[in-house]
């Protein structure tokens, strides 16, 4: 198969010819229609993650099975799925108590290897890594069962593929991490893919009051269209002021730092209010250390500071019900995605995020 390989740090990707092994046991092969650029796999591209190569990377996808491995039972031959980075296996420490996006099998984001060790992936009988436990980057891929989820045959899969990654990870940071209460206050500080979903998860929780932060005009403008109340220049405005000034001085109940920045982190724990939680949805780079406040100051106003992976995600519910809630209209996929190019352009792709550059960028594999 092709797929996008990512050689050295740094380094523009290469298409080249890659083999893939045949599903093994519990697993899927699937055909890779459609999949979104994250900023997760830009960091690995560029450096700020350390990873190893050669690697397949890619991890917000959809497309349609083609092979099934022995004891396979949910999934058949011709299926739409929407993959997911965190399969839950569902018997683990934490799946039993329901933290399914910390399942043991989300270890993968980190290890580029199925669960047995292997990667399915290989060039000239060498090694080629499953980065962001998918590499969709691809034209297909070899996933666990529960990694592929199915959706109904008239999903758009272009459309779909977003939820992957980017709405389940926003729409769940604001209704599963954070558990917004009806009413509640929110700062969200960055509006890539991303954050504006962390936007449409605090319209659904009923929030009373949804600010946002970004310097570029064309996503303020979509943050609002999609139920943010309040919308900031942080090159110009004061966001933790005006943050306080628009929650009559007590500060947001939550904040969210969308892009991983530490200096967005320490924005958040300024805004909130006494009590108030600071969720941590986007990774900053290993070279960029979060140094906190006085911790005396914390513990004294009670401020919480929380972790977040993939929205704290069920992917077996959570995908299902971002779909019902799009037929419903009441989730924007579209509106998400700003930009469609074929796999041999996905260095333009990558540069489309590097420089900011609409929203989501979609590589239209097949």
């Amino acid at each position: 198969m092709r797929a996008a390989v990512l050689e050295q740090a740094g380094k523009p990707l290469s298409i080249e010819e890659v083999d893939i092994e045949a599903p093994h046991a519990g697993e899927v092969a699937v055909a890779v229609h459609a999949c979104g650029i994250c900023h997760s796999d830009l960091s690995v591209i560029d450096g700020a993650f350390p990873g190893v190569t050669p690697v397949v990377l890619g991890h917000e996808a959809a497309g349609v099975v083609t092979a099934i491995g022995d004891g396979v039972t949910t999934l058949a031959v011709g299926d739409h799925v929407v993959l997911t980075p965190c399969a839950p296996c569902g018997h683990c420490y934490w799946c039993v108590r329901g933290e399914w996006s910390i399942c043991t099998n989300s270890d993968a984001l980190m290890t580029n290897v199925h669960p047995d060790g292997g990667t399915r992936l290989s060039r000239n009988g060498e090694t080629v890594w499953r980065g962001m436990a998918v590499a969709a980057f691809a034209e297909q891929v070899v996933i666990q069962e529960t990694g592929a989820v199915k959706i109904a045959d008239d999903v758009p899969l272009d459309v779909a593929c977003v939820i992957g990654c980017a709405v389940q990870t926003g729409v769940g940071a604001a209704i599963n991490t954070a558990s917004m209460e009806a009413g509640s206050t929110a700062l969200v500080l960055g509006l890539g893919g991303i954050g504006l979903s962390i936007v449409q998860g605090a319209v659904l929780a009923g929030a009373s009051r949804i600010v946002v932060s970004d310097p570029v005009a064309e996503r303020r403008e979509a943050a609002l269209a999609m139920g943010a109340t309040d919308a900031l220049d942080p090159t110009t405005d004061d966001v933790v002021a005006k943050a306080h000034e628009l929650t009559d001085g007590i500060g947001v109940d939550y904040a969210f730092d969308a892009l991983g920045r530490s200096t967005l982190i320490t924005t958040g724990l300024d805004a909130t209010r006494k009590g108030g939680t600071t969720v941590l949805v986007g990774v900053a780079p290993i070279d960029d250390p979060l140094t906190l406040p006085i911790t005396a100051v914390i513990a004294a106003t009670e401020k919480k500071l929380v972790g977040c992976l993939l929205g704290s995600s069920n992917s077996l519910h959570e995908i299902p019900r971002l779909i019902a809630l799009w037929r419903a209209g009441r989730i924007d996929l579209e509106g998400l995605i700003t930009g469609r190019r074929p796999l041999d352009e996905i260095n333009e792709a990558l540069d489309d995020l590097r420089q900011a550059k609409g929203i989501r960028t979609i590589l239209q594999i097949a």
